[in-house]
């Protein structure tokens, strides 16, 4: 049996298999699981019955299986020995066999649902596409139109999809606006009602940060230097420490670029928030050091076990060590893994003269070959 435009609709199968990747024999067997239910719901079936469509000319065929008896007395599920011979000698009482039925309208029938399982095949296969697509883009970043900003979340068009960047994935200091056009971060791909895929995408994660570095720095993208950590206060500051095992590479000023470009790039990318690029050591007292920049660091004892640090710093250079509101201090804690204690030198002085045990043990007052080694280890990229 022919069903009306049953060549056609193989074509349009085959196209859209070579256009967007949607398997023909993914839509034939979903078509032939639906004709059989087409089927029974129509012509009150049992359930013997099964499609099969010729994978090249169209044609829809439909069967009842059956058990071959002596006498058949249920024709729906039986046939004669004497009938069953004529389809085949070699069938005998207890084979199956397949008994092709020809109901009346039913290609009227088979083009319906033919169109409706199409359709539907063709909407679940893009949105597990577009599911791939985005889910293989994860920890990567992409740019979108802004299509709504109504205060909570941001709403942006990716193109094939929606990209919703919650409230808390925002950078407080920006103000959205339709029509705009931003870059974030794919934090997740998530199947949303009826399985239509979501995109979460963040501004506030700190690998957003790293990902912009690789964009804005060959040597980073290229795998000279290496970015070992990142903290950020979201809108307000953040510090990158990054290492090169090149020794002919400086990777801070690699990251910062002729008269600071490279960063600037970043820093604008960011709406203005600050970056502190650090050089990563191994030892964690000139590591530890480095990261409070832009405060000037006297001396550091470190305890290993404990995963502490003592830093002395000069006394005009304790609140730029800290920082405002903590930031600095806060921001070198989580930058290197390590608890930072800061001291003034003069506090530090007072510690001693009074034998205080808040003092740390065998700190020493660094020479001033020390210090400027220290020095030469920070670099500010923005005050």
């Amino acid at each position: 049996m022919k069903a009306i435009d049953m060549k056609e609709l193989i074509i349009a199968m085959e196209e859209l298999e070579k256009e967007r990747g949607i398997k023909k024999e993914y839509l034939l067997e979903s078509l032939e699981a639906a004709l059989v239910t087409a089927y029974k719901k129509n012509f009150d079936s049992a359930d013997n019955v099964k499609v099969e469509i010729n994978k090249e000319t169209g044609e829809i065929h439909v069967y009842s299986t059956k058990t071959v008896v002596e006498a058949e007395k249920d024709p729906c599920f039986e046939i004669s020995l004497d009938n069953a011979k004529k389809i085949s000698k070699k069938l005998d009482i207890g084979d199956t066999v397949d008994v092709e039925i020809v109901p009346k309208n039913f290609g009227r029938i088979a083009a319906q649902t033919a169109k409706q399982v199409v359709v539907q095949k063709i909407r679940e296969a893009e949105r597990e596409l577009m599911y791939t697509e985005f889910n293989d883009k994860k920890g990567e970043i992409v740019t979108g139109i802004i299509q709504k900003a109504d205060g909570n979340a941001v709403i942006l068009d990716l193109g094939r999809l929606e990209g919703v960047m919650p409230l808390k994935e925002q950078i407080p200091t920006e103000e959205y606006k339709v029509n705009d056009k931003i870059r974030a971060y794919v934090l997740d791909v998530e199947r949303g009602i009826k399985g239509n895929p979501q995109v979460i995408v963040s501004r506030s994660y700190p690998d957003f940060v790293r990902k912009l570095f690789e964009f804005e720095i060959p040597e980073i993208y290229e795998g000279l230097i290496e970015i070992k950590s990142i903290s950020r206060d979201v809108g307000s500051r953040s510090k990158v420490a990054v290492y090169s095992t090149n020794e002919n590479i400086d990777p801070v000023g690699s990251c910062v670029g002729q008269k600071g470009v490279r960063i600037q790039n970043i820093i604008n990318e960011l709406n203005g928030e600050k970056i502190d690029v650090i050089e990563w050591n191994e030892d964690p007292a000139v590591y530890i050091s480095a990261a409070l920049l832009p405060a000037q660091v006297l001396a550091v004892d470190v305890k290993e076990d404990e995963k502490f640090a003592q830093v002395i710093v000069p006394d005009d250079q304790l609140s730029l060590a800290i920082g405002k509101s903590g930031q600095n201090a806060r921001l070198a804690a989580r930058l290197t893994n390590w608890k930072i204690d800061i001291k003034s030198e003069s506090q530090f002085r007072e510690m001693l003269a009074n034998n205080s045990g808040e003092a740390t043990e065998n700190v020493e007052e660094p020479e001033s070959e020390e210090i400027e080694k220290a020095e030469e280890n920070t670099q500010e990229t923005e005050e």
